[in-house]
């Protein structure tokens, strides 16, 4: 059976008994309501953000940070630049000078047990934010992309790219064998798993069958895994790989994330690459970077997260729960973290390539053509 499948198999058992603890505890989790009584808006609200090292989590805060502010909350915004024990400090502090909730993008989801036990004895309640928080029943809704619709996404368009898929999504007939190589996220990330598990239930027929063909062996998510999501790490390893590989060429990299994706194509031209032939490179994020690499015909794709939708659902959650409303969630089903099946709104994602990059970030207004010239 699928990971996806088994998720939601073993979730499923738990949805009627989730039902009846939420509905049990929907009074005690709202800053500091009593049961059943509404509040209204304001507060400090504790917004914890993993890093700045990429520009991905920077738009993320500023986003959560302007749509609290607007609603009249006071923000306390704390980036951890991928240390955990930093996070764990700052939002010990969020708890200590009175923050009314938590919105937390962890760095990694299995290290906030005590914590987020401070802030269920403080009656604060958490919103994960994109990353799962594991191993505690002390979190209460998560809002994150359709992770798994987002690694099929990036097997899509590699298998586009290579022309194994026309530009419908049919299958061309298109033999190969054509030789790729397989990158998988941080093994800390809760998500890293689920981009994995979405590409490689793509990739696998044709795998099977001899149409692509891993020249390294390393088809296992631990081979494949770069902690932190680090680009010199992704590099070094791309590095190895031709090493290893020789004079075999490359067609296509699945990359899932686009700061991989440029360690990556750094590793392959040094390595003999010129831009005019370098494999098939999927990423994620939708990056200035990566979208000027897809201009120039580098990288070949990237999947755009709109992280100002994911900002906005994300304070909505919490403008609901400290007016003693229930969020909206429209997955209770997928997300389990070890504790609990944690309710969860799930967003689309958009797969980005050079034909389509103005249609979906310049006309939407994500970027301007100025960021990107």
């Amino acid at each position: 059976m699928k990971k996806h499948s088994m998720l939601k198999a073993v979730a499923g058992a738990g949805v009627l008994a989730l039902g009846i603890g939420l509905a049990g505890c929907a009074g005690d989790r709202t800053g500091g309501a009593a049961p059943g009584e509404s509040q209204e808006a304001g507060g400090i609200i504790g917004v914890a953000m993993p890093t700045q090292q990429s520009e991905r989590w920077i738009a993320d805060g500023n986003n959560v940070k302007s749509q609290l502010e607007e609603l009249g909350y006071q923000v306390d915004l704390q980036y951890a630049n991928d240390d955990i024990p930093t996070q764990v400090s700052q939002i010990e502090n969020m708890i200590t000078t009175g923050a009314k909730a938590l919105i937390i993008a962890s760095i990694d989801g299995t290290t906030l047990t005590d914590v987020l036990q401070q802030a269920k004895d403080a009656n604060i309640p958490v919103i994960a934010y994109d990353r799962l928080i594991n191993g505690t029943a002390n979190v209460d809704y998560y809002t994150t992309f359709d992770n798994y619709k987002v690694g099929v996404q990036q097997a899509t368009s590699l298998l586009t790219g290579l022309g194994v898929l026309d530009a419908s999504g049919a299958d061309t007939g298109a033999a190969g064998p054509f030789n790729v190589e397989l990158f998988a996220g941080s093994p800390d990330d809760n998500n890293a798993t689920f981009f994995w598990q979405g590409a490689i239930d793509t990739l696998q027929p044709y795998l099977d069958k001899g149409t692509l063909v891993v020249p390294s062996g390393q088809t296992e998510f631990g081979q494949a895994a770069i902690l932190r999501w680090l680009p010199e790490t992704a590099q070094k390893r791309m590095e190895n790989i031709l090493t290893v590989i020789g004079g075999t060429k490359l067609n296509g990299v699945l990359s899932p994330y686009d700061g991989l994706s440029i360690g990556i194509i750094s590793a392959l031209t040094s390595g003999g690459y010129s831009a005019s032939d370098l494999p098939v490179i999927t990423g994620q994020d939708a990056e200035v970077g990566s979208i000027k690499s897809i201009i120039a015909g580098e990288q070949y794709s990237t999947i755009f997260k709109d992280t100002r939708e994911l900002a906005k659902q994300a304070v909505t959650m919490v403008d609901d729960i400290r007016k003693g409303e229930t969020p909206e969630v429209n997955d209770e089903e997928t997300y389990d973290n070890g504790e609990k099946i944690v309710p969860s709104y799930l967003l689309e994602s958009t797969i980005v390539t050079k034909d389509n990059y103005k249609e979906i970030l310049v006309d939407s207004g994500y970027y301007t053509e100025a960021d990107l010239g």
